[in-house]
């Protein structure tokens, strides 16, 4: 029996060529080589052919093609196998641009990565203007840069700094973006126009899309050694060469070719295969897979999740809601009055204005969010979301209220950041329908939700809560109920041992750039300040005492802070003075302690130990993958448990051992470790 194809060619009566691709047992189109190999079959016979013009499509209902299959890139094994494969793709790809007929790439949803670089080779692209559509050269999330042919093509069909933009900070654009760059050459309303706007972009056959002059100049030699210069100063002011090597060697690639010859496509070719085989490159596509492991947990879920009633309206609460809705769930927001819940309408609405292409997209969101201060729409929602302030009591009367006006098989989740739900489910008649969904700070931003359970949840309720996740884009991490959770419970080392450094009289800037030298996105010191001093305090005393552990002398200066409303970036004064949401940082440059950064690190490291010894997450991928997308954990070093690895169980145990005879028992290695060591 022969294996499915992947793509499939239709010649029309108007001798226009319609290449679909269906990449069979698999819900998007990604690129391999087989996909590959198969592309090049077509493009043997296309070239025969004397067509009008040829149509690039996808038949998945999600999109057009989601770039390279990274899990097969992942198994090259070696630079030689990558160099191989890369070379082969550009050669289909130059191929593809070669015909003598116009093709079009009719693209609905996204198209990234190799899958953008596929359209970058036709002469024209259409696109459906919905918010839907995510155009973007990722790679450089990766550790790696585009290597079928865009670090050339890109720069030749947008210019030199549109293009650079894309692939230096792998971001996406949205429809009305793409179409103003020349990204794409036109934007229709719907995918059942798609088959027909390429026809009459065949049958027009307008000159293809050119950047301005000014842009094509760029890349003359000349102005390239001027430009060169402030380009890596930008992308110096965002990431170190030593940690994040791509965007580097983009810059490289341009200024040394400028976009053309083969010679351009020769060095990118050999420069995506070094990246790939570096440590950035293999952690960083570890942390892709991580959060593809991340989707996965969700499964498949029966239930039916259409009405979430989320109760509180303060920052949390009210933009838990707003995402909701943006996601295509219909929200009830409940507060005591309705000027506490006008704020969070407020920033929905501009978060809709942001996120969505169009006016009918975005008040159809606005639609979907309705403010609810008696709480009427409990009784319709199939989850109920609390998101108050941590108080236990509070959160008990608020459940005492809502639990009997919920409907039947509801789920009620609670946002709490460090109650265990044990506590919380003292007084439910049902303790079975509670879970925590715990969102971080700010929700539109940070990717993680844990999802924590206790022995009373039914697997009914944990699968509706990880399908909502799921359902509003979200990475769900199923965690088990205890102090902190996970994140905030091996977040609290660091930032206490930040204190301790403090209470030792080494400044804020100094503890903080021990933490950015490592690779961490923030310093401790800045991070509390962005959480909250008040919510630092709050969350950490709660932890502290249900762990049993011992605070820094230095929260009592804390307090002080945040009984004089010195709470941080919040209120534009906390460790730091803050202008216009932005740390002020004082003058001067105080040196590192040598030890200093081992100290912030090891801490939360070790906790991460005794988190997977207590069971807390399933396995170490999952703790690495939580810490990641809950606090930014450096990506490139693969998250803290693989770190560990990296620099040695043995040589982690030492240094711990070593802190702990210095500075006292907080830094005494877990007994988890023997077990780390045992399974690395």
């Amino acid at each position: 029996m022969s294996e499915a194809l992947a793509f499939t060619l239709d010649v029309d009566a108007d001798n226009i060529g319609w290449l679909t691709l269906d990449r069979p047992g698999s819900s998007a189109n990604t690129l391999g080589r087989a996909v590959l190999l198969e592309l090049q079959q077509q493009l043997d016979a296309l070239e025969r052919r004397a067509l009008r013009g040829l149509v690039l499509r996808s038949s998945k209902p999600s999109g057009f093609i989601a770039g390279a299959d990274i899990r097969e890139i992942n198994t090259l094994g070696s630079e030689a196998n990558a160099l191989e494969l890369i070379t082969l793709g550009q050669r289909i790809y130059s191929r593809l641009e070669a015909l003598p007929y116009p093709t079009v790439a009719a693209i609905h949803g996204y198209a990234l990565g190799g899958g953008l670089e596929l359209a970058l080779a036709c002469r024209y692209r259409i696109a459906v203007g919905d918010s839907k559509l995510s155009l973007g050269l990722p790679e450089v999330l990766l550790g790696l840069h585009p290597g079928f042919g865009g670090t050339v093509r890109s720069v030749r069909l947008l210019g030199v700094r549109p293009a650079m933009s894309l692939m230096l900070t792998g971001r996406s654009v949205r429809a009305d973006q793409a179409l103003k760059l020349g990204l794409v050459d036109r934007l229709i309303a719907g995918a059942d126009q798609l088959d027909a706007a390429a026809r009459q972009m065949i049958q027009a056959a307008p000159s293809p899309h050119r950047p301005p002059l000014l842009e094509r100049a760029l890349s003359w030699p000349g102005l390239r050694a001027l430009l060169r210069p402030l380009l890596l100063r930008q992308v110096r002011s965002r990431a170190r060469r030593e940690h994040y090597p791509a965007p580097y060697a983009i810059v490289a690639l341009w200024a040394k070719f400028g976009a053309r010859g083969d010679a351009a496509m020769s060095a990118e070719a050999r420069s995506f295969a070094a990246l790939l085989a570096s440590d950035s490159g293999r952690n960083l596509i570890r942390v892709f897979l991580l959060q593809d492991r991340l989707k996965g947990l969700a499964g498949k879920s029966s239930a039916r999740l259409e009405r979430v009633h989320v109760i509180g309206a303060g920052v949390m609460g009210g933009d838990i809601a707003a995402w909701c809705a943006l996601r295509g769930l219909s929200v009830t927001l409940q507060d005591r009055e309705l000027k506490l819940i006008e704020p969070a309408i407020a920033r929905a609405t501009a978060l809709y204005a942001k996120r969505l292409s169009t006016p009918a997209e975005r008040a159809a969101a606005s639609e979907r969010l309705r403010a609810d201060v008696d709480g009427s729409g409990v009784a319709a929602a199939d989850v109920v979301i609390e998101a108050i302030f941590e108080d236990l009591d509070a959160k008990r009367s608020l459940y005492a209220a809502a639990e009997p006006r919920m409907a039947a098989g509801a789920v009620l989740a609670s946002n709490t950041s460090s109650l265990t739900l044990e506590l919380l489910a003292t007084t439910l008649a049902d303790p079975g329908h509670l879970v925590g969904l715990h969102f971080f700070n700010p929700v539109p931003q940070m990717p993680l939700v844990e999802v924590v359970h206790f022995p009373p949840t039914r697997p009914a309720v944990l699968s509706s809560a990880m399908a909502l996740t799921r359902r509003i884009d979200k990475l769900p991490l199923p965690c088990r109920s205890s102090p902190g959770f996970l994140v905030n419970r091996v977040l609290f080392p660091y930032l206490f041992e930040a204190l301790h450094a403090a209470g030792e009289g080494i400044g804020f800037n100094a503890i903080d750039r021990a933490a950015v030298d490592f690779g961490m996105p923030m310093g401790p010191m800045e991070l509390a300040d962005v959480v909250g001093l008040d919510v630092l305090l709050h969350v950490g005393e709660i932890v502290t005492r249900e762990l049993h552990k011992e605070a820094p002398a230095y929260v009592h200066k804390v307090r002080l802070l945040v009984q004089a409303k010195q709470l941080g970036r919040k209120s534009g004064q906390g460790f730091y003075p803050w202008r216009d949401g932005k740390v002020s940082r004082p003058p001067g440059h105080t040196p590192v302690p040598e030890d200093l950064a081992d100290r912030l690190i090891l801490s939360m490291v070790n906790e991460c130990v005794a988190c997977l010894r207590e069971g807390i997450v399933e396995d170490a991928d999952l703790i690495d993958a939580g810490v990641i997308f809950g606090t930014g954990f450096a990506p490139f070093r693969g998250g803290p448990l693989a770190y560990a690895r990296a620099r040695g169980i043995g040589a982690c145990i030492a240094r711990l051992e070593a802190l702990a005879k210095r500075y006292g028992v907080r830094f005494r290695p877990d007994t988890g470790w023997q077990t780390l060591r045992d399974t690395a």
